[in-house]
Order: C-alpha cells, then sequence, then structure tokens
C-alpha cells in the first residue's frame, strides 16, 4: 500500500494551464499503471487529501470521479475509495520497462522506412527547391470567397462522402482531362485521392502480389518507389536515355514484370520526353504481357515550347493504362488533392480500396475546387503561371549561360517546374551540391534520384536539378550569383 504521505506530496503546478483536478487524476492514474498504488489499496478521503493538498474537495472529488469512471478506483459513501480489485497488477519499474519491444513484420518495416531516402522540403523556401509551384501567383483571395459562398449558404456537403470523389469535381476534371490532356474517360472512371502519393499506395496494393516486378524510372522519382516496395514488389530500375524509358532495355531484362511506372510527359529529374515510338512500344509490351502503365502526367500542364503533349493514356486501346494526376503543382501542395483515371475493370475495386484507406478524401476542398474550375478560375491559373514559369525559365537559362559556361549545362526543359544541369567543370558532385548548400542554395543532386537497387545502366549522371517555379526573376538571378560564387571559391 503507498503511504498517504507519498500522495499528499504529489507535485501539482498552480501556475500552468491544466486544471488541478486533471493533473491530479494524471499522477494518480500513473502511480496505479506503475504499480506504486497496488490493487485494492485504500486512498485518502477526499477531505483529508484536499487540505494535505491545499486544494478543493471538489479538485479532489473530480480526480476520484474521473478514475472511478474509467475502472480504476471503487467505492462509494461511507466505504472509502479504494484501487479496484480486478485491476491486474502492475510491476513497479525500477528503471523503466528494459523488454525490447515486438519486432515489425516485414511489411510494417517496409512501410517505416521506404520513405527514409525521400527528401521532403522543411524550412523556409529558398532558391532553387525543385517542384514547387509559384505560392505568389495564386489566387487565394478567389479561393477564399468561394469557400466563404458555401460556408454562408451552408450548401458544403458535411456528412460521409463517396469513397470516389465528391461527383461535380470529378465531372469537372473528366472535363479538363478530357480537353487538356486528351484523357478518355467518364466520370465515373476517376477516383480522387488524397494526393498522387495515395494514389500510388492504393494502385500498389490493389494489384501487386509480393514478389512481382514494377519498372521504375532510374534515376526518376524516389518516392513513387515506396508503395511499391511496401507491397512486396521487386523493384525493377530501368535506364532513361534522350527518348525516355528504355522500353526494350526493361522487356529484355524484366520481361515477367506486373506492372510499369512511367512519366511519359516529362521524366523527373531528366527533363526529357518519351517519344512516340517509345510510347507504342510500350503500350504493345503491356498488351502482350498483361502488365498494368501506371502513368504519372505530374506537372504537363508546363510545356514552354509547344502545347501540352496528348497523354500516353489517350494513345491506349487495351485499357492497360492508369493514368495519375496531381493537384499540388498546378495549385499548392498543401491541397493534398490528386485523381486516379481508371480503366472500367478496375473503378469498383479502386473505389472500394478507397474507403478502406481514408472513406474518402476530405470533402470540403473538393467542393471548392470544383466551383473554382467551374467559374473558370482553374483555367485562368494555369494560364497565368504557364507564362510566369515561361518568364523565369528564361531567366534561369539565361543566368545558366551567362553565369556558369564551362560549369554547368543544361538539359531539356521544354517541360516542369525545374530544370537539370550536367556537371562539365572541375567539381565533382558532391563538391557542387555541398558548396550550394554552405551558401544557402537549395540544389538536388542527381544521384539523389537513383534507386539503392540499380546498377551501372541505370546510373545518374553528375549534376544536379534546380527549380525556378517558385521564384521571381529578380530572386533567380541572386540566387544565380550566390550559386556562381559557391561553386568558383
Amino acid at each position: 500500500m503507498l503511504d498517504h504521505d507519498l500522495i499528499a506530496a504529489i507535485p501539482l503546478d498552480r501556475s500552468g494551464s491544466t486544471p488541478l483536478f486533471r493533473q491530479l487524476y494524471a499522477r494518480l492514474k500513473d502511480a496505479i499503471l506503475q504499480g506504486a498504488l497496488v490493487p485494492g489499496a485504500r486512498l485518502p478521503a477526499t477531505r483529508e487529501l484536499a487540505r494535505q493538498l491545499r486544494v478543493s474537495r471538489q479538485t479532489v472529488l473530480g480526480a476520484y470521479e474521473q478514475l472511478t469512471a474509467e475502472g480504476y478506483l471503487r467505492g462509494g459513501v461511507g466505504q472509502g475509495t479504494f484501487v479496484d480489485t480486478a485491476l491486474p497488477a502492475a510491476k513497479a519499474a525500477a528503471g523503466g520497462d528494459t523488454r525490447a519491444p515486438r519486432p515489425l513484420p516485414p511489411r510494417g518495416q517496409a512501410m517505416a522506412s521506404s520513405m527514409a531516402r525521400v527528401r521532403h522540403h522543411a524550412g523556409p523556401l529558398r532558391s532553387f527547391r525543385i517542384s514547387m509551384p509559384g505560392l505568389d501567383l495564386f489566387p487565394f483571395e478567389t479561393w477564399r470567397k468561394i469557400e466563404a459562398h458555401h460556408w454562408r449558404r451552408r450548401e458544403l456537403p458535411l456528412g460521409y462522402g463517396a469513397a470516389a470523389g465528391y461527383e461535380p469535381l470529378r465531372e469537372m476534371l473528366c472535363a479538363y482531362l478530357n480537353a487538356s490532356r486528351g484523357v478518355r474517360c467518364t466520370p465515373q472512371q476517376i477516383i480522387v485521392t488524397t494526393g498522387s502519393q495515395q494514389a500510388l499506395y492504393l494502385l500498389a496494393q490493389l494489384l501487386l502480389a509480393p514478389g512481382e516486378g514494377v519498372w521504375l524510372e532510374s534515376p526518376g522519382y524516389q518516392g513513387a518507389a515506396a508503395p511499391f516496395e511496401v507491397a512486396g514488389a521487386r523493384i525493377c530500375p530501368v535506364p532513361v536515355d534522350g527518348e525516355g524509358m528504355d522500353v526494350a532495355y526493361a522487356a529484355r531484362r524484366y520481361p515477367d514484370a506486373a506492372m510499369v511506372f512511367a512519366t511519359p510527359s516529362h521524366q523527373l529529374p531528366l527533363g526529357v520526353t518519351m517519344s512516340l515510338a517509345r510510347r507504342l512500344d510500350l503500350l504493345r509490351w503491356a498488351e502482350a504481357n498483361r502488365a498494368w502503365i501506371v502513368e504519372d502526367d505530374y506537372d504537363s500542364e508546363y510545356r514552354y515550347t509547344g502545347p501540352p503533349l496528348a497523354s500516353l493514356q489517350s494513345l491506349d486501346r487495351s485499357a492497360c493504362v492508369i493514368y495519375v494526376g496531381t493537384l499540388s503543382k498546378v495549385l499548392f501542395p498543401g491541397l493534398r488533392l490528386g485523381y486516379v483515371v481508371a480503366p472500367p475493370s478496375l473503378v469498383e475495386p479502386l473505389r472500394q480500396a478507397k474507403a478502406v484507406v481514408d472513406r474518402h478524401s476530405p470533402v470540403v476542398p473538393q467542393a471548392v475546387l470544383a466551383d473554382f474550375i467551374r467559374q473558370g478560375h482553374f483555367a485562368r491559373h494555369i494560364r497565368r503561371t504557364r507564362e510566369a514559369y515561361a518568364e523565369r525559365r528564361a531567366v534561369m537559362l539565361e543566368a545558366l549561360a551567362s553565369r556558369f559556361d564551362g560549369m554547368l549545362r543544361a538539359g531539356p526543359t521544354d517541360t516542369g517546374l525545374d530544370v537539370c544541369v550536367h556537371l562539365t567543370g572541375p567539381l565533382d558532385e558532391a563538391q557542387a551540391a555541398r558548396r550550394a548548400e554552405e551558401a544557402g542554395v537549395d540544389v538536388r543532386p542527381l544521384s539523389y534520384f537513383a534507386h539503392p537497387v540499380a546498377g551501372p545502366a541505370c546510373a545518374a549522371p553528375p549534376g544536379l536539378l534546380l527549380g525556378f517555379s517558385a521564384f521571381t526573376p529578380e530572386q533567380i538571378r541572386a540566387g544565380a550569383a550566390r550559386l556562381e560564387e559557391a561553386l568558383l571559391r
């Protein structure tokens, strides 16, 4: 039994924001769970403990009542208050719990570690952070007014929504994708997801058995590998050249793969576009091998030397392409909305899988976005940002040409938010990246994008990826000056 004097010595923070009865409740609960108060132990009467702690009796009553309601204490008027004897005896810990934790199963280990190598944006924005939209260009006031309009009229759907997403938004996305990307679909084929990352996770869990192969571009987007690794898939790295993913290489080396993850419109990080011949080869291979193609069309709205190219899905005649898109690059990353255009045979399974993961994506942002598109703001925003990014791209290319001749050479820049630069001077990649970081310039070495299991055939050329879309021309010029100074010192 715990000495009543020890209970009376329980520390309470009288200047803190937590009510005293909650503090007393927490201290007594911990004493019970840690074995300092054993089952059957009698607690002081409420008046006596209130006097000893110099608190009101209501404070002690509140703590005792909460502990009694949760099953820690029992008793009544005239009986006293005891630790419930039905509780199992806890062993008082002298030096803490030293037991080794139960190990995670393989799937848990993969889920806990597969994103560890993926670098996420952190800290204040600085040049030249990659894959970031220009938040200075977004019409936040227009977005706020649309949302406020919904709240005033109480028209927002606040109950549970459909797993596939808010129907008016699916209709708007369908019309947009058909007009701008040539995607052939109906609104019923669109599943709204919590970002494209969730879309990849759902597809990996739904379509891949452990050990089945997935073609992945290497160098390529590292976040894409994680969902497939969690599903237990076999990662099949495929090199990328000037025509995009090397389909012939992958077909020879991994003929039994079940899925392909590809970025045909704009490859990250090299910036190349998959040639028409490669696209047709890929579609023929997938049809012959009954494999799925996941087309990630993450920033194809931003093409600067002509209209956006048609999607791979628009060429598909055997319903093997699953089109995945995100609104993070077009609007803002915090929105966390993406979508899947599923072949008809996958619509219902994917809808059910989405319901398992999180029932449905948040409905309020979907409703606001549907109106944002319907009222024409979405199309205007894309036109405005495409013009601004084209200017920022031109400033970046001019700075590269004027300041880094003999050190850096720009790769393809027809599409996207970033520019890949190849090292042509005396510095190696690690030295260049380290000097840039020390100068406060945010760059990403191309070696980062190579998958860990990729061999020499999939090695990234030495270079850096620089983002330009989130920065004004003045910021780009200033960042280029800092980078030049860092590389020349």
